[in-house]
């Protein structure tokens, strides 16, 4: 592609970006294509000659777009938002451009030394203490995984990589039911294995972890010559916002020596507000947290943010250094592919400059202080009528309920989720609690009103009294 075609298509793209984002309301939240739909429309073999952009564009928006569910619409109410808001968007397509693998100093060291200079931002933002170093991962999952490592590597003194997990104590790891499936994964590919993640029962309103239950399973560890490595709390449960009380889960960990993670994957973010800070007081005394700014802050996919006390262990875990990845004459650099398990690294920080820049941190708490506001209206509006239950209160901006309806409840109220989302106004996701199906309502997209949370009242309302 020639430049004057290149520039000719880039004002395209974005043009076509513009007017879908200025259109999102009037389509589908979810994609409304039936499974082996848009496949059926794409060739089975990749062509010998290449074809037109005329075409090949043509063919996006005939047959891509219309199997897309919207992340970006207004009233998307399911999961936990992916949020790309425009000003991230634009920095993503200065970061496209250069297109630089940002995993040394001096393979871009504008790439390092700008995430180093907006992670200490997000610390100060989040009220965190300076004994903190942040680094920017693609995922909570890989956040996980790499705290899980760490975990497993100072249990075993530093050996577990250069002997493996074979003839060494049986490692344990803790943590609640209420933790996401991303600390399953990290738990296999560790190697540590399931049967090794030890679930703390939960209690109270909070579903938080029982403290005691979880000491008393340490101790017990302890006494059959199993080896405590440490423990995951969460912040803001995926299923419907449980909380562990981070400060006494602190405490046992420091009492027995285990290192602590806390995922905020979702909440994290609300953290900008003061106000919120309550939901996870003691928050000091984790050796690493992970948060998502690509959920509720604005950020674009894919911007995870992982912030260590002691950065030389995440180090020692997972940096090698061969000769081709060295930096000669230059001492006390950080090379930040020695912070995560990929040698390959995007310039994330781009977006954050971007995002902090252009809303600064007062627009982006006005926006997550005006979703909290707008899911408790949602949820009053809902506990108001006589044929809603709301199951579990809202925290931050997440709360589930459930229709009363004739029949079996699981099977009405998975048919009902599945009759809004066919609707197309909203979409909504279910969850389980107790055991039970209900329905979960989360306010978090970056451009939803107080009209669209309305809307997702009425729609709800609308769509089961004809379920």
């Amino acid at each position: 592609m020639r430049a004057k075609e290149f520039g000719t298509w880039s004002r395209k793209a974005a043009e076509w970006g513009v007017e879908y984002r200025d259109t999102l309301r009037e389509r589908p939240v979810r994609a409304q294509t039936g499974p082996g739909e848009i496949a059926a429309r794409i060739a089975d073999n990749a062509p010998e000659t290449g074809h037109d952009m005329e075409t090949i564009f043509a063919d996006f928006e005939a047959i891509i777009v219309p199997g897309m569910t919207h992340w970006q619409h207004p009233r998307f109410f399911a999961y936990f938002p992916a949020n790309a808001a425009p000003v991230s968007v634009v920095a993503e397509y200065l970061v496209t451009v250069m297109a630089a693998q940002c995993m040394l100093w001096q393979t871009s060291p504008a790439a390092t030394e700008l995430e180093t200079k907006v992670m200490d931002w997000l610390r100060q933002a989040l009220g965190l203490p300076a004994d903190f170093t942040g680094v920017i991962q693609d995922s909570a999952s890989s956040a996980t995984l790499n705290a899980v490592l760490v975990m497993r590597e100072k249990a075993l003194g530093w050996k577990g990589n250069v002997e493996g997990l074979v003839g060494n104590d049986q490692i344990r790891i803790y943590s609640s039911s209420q933790v996401h499936t991303s600390i399953d994964r990290a738990i296999w590919v560790s190697g540590v294995g399931e049967r090794n993640l030890v679930r703390i029962p939960v209690t109270g309103k909070s579903r938080g972890m029982d403290v005691a239950a979880l000491e008393t399973a340490i101790i017990a560890d302890q006494q059959a010559g199993l080896l405590p490595a440490g423990i995951i709390a969460c912040v803001g449960g995926t299923s419907v916002g449980a909380c562990d009380n981070i400060a006494e889960v602190a405490a046992v960990a420091r009492k027995h020596g285990l290192y602590l993670h806390v995922d905020a994957a979702w909440a994290g973010s609300a953290m900008i507000c003061p106000e919120y800070r309550v939901f996870w007081d003691g928050i000091e005394g984790a050796d690493s947290i992970v948060f998502n700014p690509h959920k509720w802050l604005g950020a674009s996919f894919d911007c995870s943010v992982q912030f260590i006390r002691k950065p030389e262990e995440l180090v020692r875990t997972l940096a090698i250094h061969p000769e081709f990845l060295k930096t000669h004459g230059h001492d006390g650099i950080i090379n930040y592919s020695e912070w995560s398990v990929p040698l390959g690294r995007r310039f994330r920080a781009l977006k954050l400059w971007f995002l902090l820049r252009y809303h600064g941190l007062e627009g982006l708490r006005a926006m997550i202080r005006n979703h909290v506001k707008w899911s408790e209206m949602v949820a009053a509006r809902l506990a108001a009528e006589p044929d809603f239950e709301i199951v579990t209160e809202p925290f931050l901006s997440l709360f589930s309920f459930r229709h009363k309806g004739a029949g079996d409840p699981d099977a009405h109220n998975l048919a009902l989720v599945n009759a809004i989302n066919d609707d197309g106004r909203i979409y909504l996701t279910q969850t389980r609690v107790d055991g039970a199906i209900v329905i979960r309502f989360q306010a978090g997209q970056f451009d939803m009103t107080e009209g669209d949370a309305k809307t997702a009242v009425d729609v709800i309302i609308e769509v089961s009294r004809r379920a």
